[in-house]
Formats: C-alpha cells, sequence, structure tokens
C-alpha cells in the first residue's frame, strides 16, 4: 500500500509544521465552527472561511455609524464614501501597489472584474487573444468579446502529465497570433493566463508578463485562485489587469471583487455602456455622455458600501496572520497530502487514485486534483464520490471546475476528437460525455486554506483508504445530474 518514500503519518510530524502553529490557534478560536459539526472542510479554492472576528467587526461598524448612498455630499454619504476609499488605498497597499500606477476598481467578484476588461478593450484585426488552456470561464469568455470585434483568438496548450505550458509554446503563440506584420501601427493584444490554475494547482511563471509585455500585449493576471496563500507583489510584477474575489482570500464578504488595473491600460478601455454613478454628465435630448475620468467610470451603479469595509478588515486581519505563513502551512499539507494518496496502491497494484498536475508541491499551489480508480485501474464516476464524500462530512468539489481546457488537458480529450463527435446535436454534459466516449465528467478537488489543519488532512486520507482501498465501486444508487461548469 505505501512506498518507502511514504511520508509520515501525520504532516504534523513535518519539519516546519510546529513553526506554523499559530494557525492553529486561529482555528481552537476564531475558527472554532470549523469543527462544530464533525465536518472537514476543505474547498478553500472555492470560497474561504469567515473568522468570527470578521463578522463581529461587521456587527459593531454598522451599530455604531450611519452609512448612506456614497453619490452624495450628506454626512452618511460622505461616511460610507470615506470608508470605501481607505480600503481602495488598503488594497493597494496589500499587493505593494503604487497608487499614481494602479487604480482598484470593486466589482462584484473576480468574474465581473473580466467581464469589465473583456467588453472595454479595443480588440480587432491588429489586436488579438491569447489564452493558455487551463483558464476560468470568466477568462474564457473574454473570447466572445474578441470575436465579435474580428480579433484572432489563439491558444497556448497544455503539456505533460503536469499540466503545464511550456514557455517555448507560450512564445510560439504569442509571436504568431500578432502576425508577421506587426508594427507600431498595429494594436496591442491582450493575453490572460492564471497565476495559479484553480483544476491543477499548477502555478505559472510570473515573469510571463514581461515576456508577454516584449511581445506586445497587455496582461490580465487571474489571481482568483493565488492570492489566498501567495503573495502577490505589483511591485516587482506588473500585469495590466488583476482580477480576484475578495471572500476567496478570507472568506467574508461575498459579493465582492476587484480589477486591479495599471492607469494607463484602464485608461485605454472604451465602455460600450454606461450607468448610475458612471458618468460625470449626460442628456437624453442631446444624445450625449462624458464618463468619469477615474476607476469610478467603471464602478456600475451603487457600490456595496456597507460590505467593502470589510474588505479592509478583512486585509489587516489575513496580512496579520501573515501569507507567508499561510502559504507554509497549506504547502506542507498539500506536499503531504500528494504524498500519501499517490502511494497508495489496490492489491492489485493498480493505484487508487490518479493525480493531476504536479505531485510533488514544487511550483504548485494546495490544490490536490484527482480520481479515484477501482482495482483494475478504471475510473470512478466523480458523482459518486461527490455523493459518498458529502455523506461522510467532507466539503470538496467535482467537477470541471469551470475549468474545461485543464479538464481536456486531464483526460487527453483531442481537438479532432471534440470537432468530430461533436457536430451532432449535444444538450446536456451526459450527452457531451457519451459523444466522448469519457468514463466520467471530471475529477474531485480537495484544497488548502486559511485554516487548515494536519487533522483535516489525516481525515480525508483515513476517508479514501477506508472508502475505495481494494473496493470494486459498484454505483448502486442512482447518481444526482452533473452540476453545470
Amino acid at each position: 500500500m505505501g512506498t518507502e518514500h511514504t511520508p509520515p503519518t501525520s504532516p504534523a510530524a513535518l519539519p516546519g509544521y510546529a513553526g506554523t502553529a499559530r494557525i492553529d490557534e486561529l482555528r481552537a478560536t476564531e475558527y472554532q465552527h470549523l469543527d462544530r459539526h464533525g465536518q472537514v472542510y476543505l474547498d478553500y479554492a472555492g470560497a474561504g472561511v469567515a473568522a468570527q472576528a470578521q463578522v463581529r467587526a461587521h456587527h459593531d461598524r454598522l451599530l455604531a455609524g450611519l452609512y448612506g448612498n456614497p453619490h452624495s455630499e450628506s454626512p452618511t454619504s460622505a461616511a460610507a464614501g470615506s470608508l470605501v476609499e481607505s480600503t481602495r488605498r488598503a488594497v493597494l497597499d496589500f499587493f505593494h501597489a503604487d497608487p499614481a500606477e494602479y487604480a482598484v476598481v470593486f466589482t462584484a467578484n473576480a468574474s465581473g472584474a473580466c467581464r469589465l476588461v473583456g467588453e472595454a478593450y479595443d480588440f480587432g484585426g491588429a489586436a488579438p487573444l491569447v489564452l493558455t488552456w487551463d483558464n476560468h470561464n470568466s477568462v474564457n469568455g473574454i473570447r466572445e468579446y474578441a470575436r465579435a470585434a474580428g480579433a484572432s483568438v489563439r491558444y497556448v496548450p497544455l503539456s505533460g502529465p503536469e499540466l503545464r505550458v511550456a514557455e517555448s509554446d507560450l512564445g510560439t503563440v504569442l509571436e504568431a497570433a500578432r502576425g508577421r506584420r506587426w508594427g507600431r501601427a498595429q494594436g496591442r493584444g491582450l493575453f490572460g493566463y492564471p497565476a495559479q490554475s484553480n483544476f491543477s494547482g499548477v502555478q505559472h511563471p510570473l515573469d510571463w508578463v514581461d515576456l508577454a509585455h516584449r511581445h506586445g500585449y497587455d496582461v490580465l493576471l487571474d489571481a482568483a485562485a493565488f492570492t489566498p496563500t501567495n503573495r502577490l507583489d505589483l511591485r516587482t510584477v506588473r500585469p495590466d489587469f488583476v482580477c480576484l474575489s475578495w471572500y476567496k482570500l478570507f472568506g467574508y464578504p461575498t459579493g465582492i471583487g476587484a480589477l486591479l488595473a495599471r492607469r494607463e491600460a484602464l485608461a485605454r478601455l472604451r465602455r460600450p455602456w454606461f450607468a448610475g454613478g458612471t458618468i460625470r454628465a449626460v442628456s437624453v435630448q442631446g444624445d450625449w455622455h462624458r464618463s468619469m475620468d477615474d476607476e469610478s467610470a467603471f464602478e456600475d451603479g451603487t457600490l456595496n458600501f456597507l460590505s467593502i469595509p470589510d474588505v479592509l478588515f478583512g486585509l489587516r486581519w489575513l496580512d496579520g496572520i501573515g501569507v507567508d505563513l499561510v502559504h507554509s502551512r497549506v504547502g506542507l499539507l498539500t506536499e503531504w497530502l500528494l504524498g500519501r494518496l499517490t502511494a497508495l496502491r489496490h492489491r492489485t497494484g493498480q493505484p487508487v487514485v490518479r493525480v493531476y498536475g504536479p505531485t510533488t508541491g514544487e511550483g504548485r499551489g494546495a490544490t490536490v486534483t484527482f480520481n479515484v480508480l477501482r482495482p483494475d485501474g478504471s475510473l470512478v464516476d466523480e458523482r459518486l464520490i461527490a455523493r459518498e464524500s458529502a455523506s461522510a462530512g467532507f466539503s470538496l468539489r467535482t467537477g470541471c471546475f469551470c475549468n474545461p481546457g485543464a479538464g481536456e488537458g486531464a483526460f487527453g480529450i483531442s481537438g479532432t476528437s471534440l470537432r468530430r463527435r461533436l457536430l451532432a446535436r449535444v444538450d446536456t454534459i451526459d450527452q457531451y460525455l457519451g459523444a466522448l466516449r469519457l468514463p466520467t465528467g471530471g475529477a474531485a478537488r480537495v484544497s488548502f486554506g486559511l485554516a487548515s489543519n494536519a487533522a483535516d488532512a489525516e481525515r480525508f486520507l483515513a476517508f479514501v483508504e477506508a472508502s475505495y482501498l481494494d473496493r470494486d465501486v459498484t454505483v448502486g444508487p442512482p447518481l444526482p445530474p452533473r452540476l453545470r461548469c
């Protein structure tokens, strides 16, 4: 069942784990609700977990003051506006961004930030879009804006079992997408990629930002999966656009994200519409309008002014704990779980799980994506894993995690197969899988975060061993319908 390189029985025995004990102290105080009902939370890539202090701060602030719509000059408006602006400054400070270079646009989430860029970017025949295969659908969706504007869309493939992107492939696609005739008269292209794949956990090099700039591209960096457990320093890495959701970093508040944008790049965007709060003046009969000349031109309607200050508290909370400390803790848990899972073997000698992406802690984040295998090596439907893990009290994710390109790379689906087999009408995910002759529609994903501890990892490993080791899994009762991608 094991190998000579099998990690110790507990991640707490790993060198360096004792140095992260501060997180265990917080788990026992601020995050004690994680252990109240005997459940195990393993979906930090889906959402962080709120500390009790965050909830108390929100409650105390609302009862201690009076806040109104910031689009006014009243005392309550000024109070709300002041907190919003303080939060903007805190965001820039957290990412070490120069306020003269970067602006903060508050959005509903990272997806909303991606949409802002996509709808307003100056795509065209001379300004292509280049994406890596493993982008989240919120970045993939930008291709619809690009194609509508007549721009070419190119993807950089994943290669090898670790599902990484070869830098040589990236350079080739960046150059080819611009064509041989690109020069001063040609517009800039847009290159979008995740700092960390939410499917495989692969962390792509941040110096690709400079590489893309040298090829004449603006860069949209999807940092939603990266920033909860990794430091992003905008003094050394200078993407033109950064998309993120705050609930991924510290659990609360939901419904607020941000677009961090270089001011010169933001000034080049041209929105296809306007809304309340985004314009300086407008006329109905004159049929004209003038947009605001700062980040508020991109913040539609009334901001969530009662919750944006919770971002300020959350940033200070995370900063007080230390992103580097969280990074160390989740790195230890991830490497331990990878080692233990990949060492598991059925009596037949077949592995119990197949991990997608790196099987060590090098160049990856705290996300472990895998399928369970039967003793004969065939895949177990991920819906069964979802049902059985939920019954055992585990909160994890199954499916493709809104990352179809990484899934296609993981399952070895070729473009030729897609084009040939999807010519027939496909209305459901099950029909899609049938057309491609795939045994399963996705995988299981375990992800660690700010409040994760050794017991979380140990209990999940014990669940896998008890539930699937040497078990010839049969489906049993009808499986639930597949969730959307």
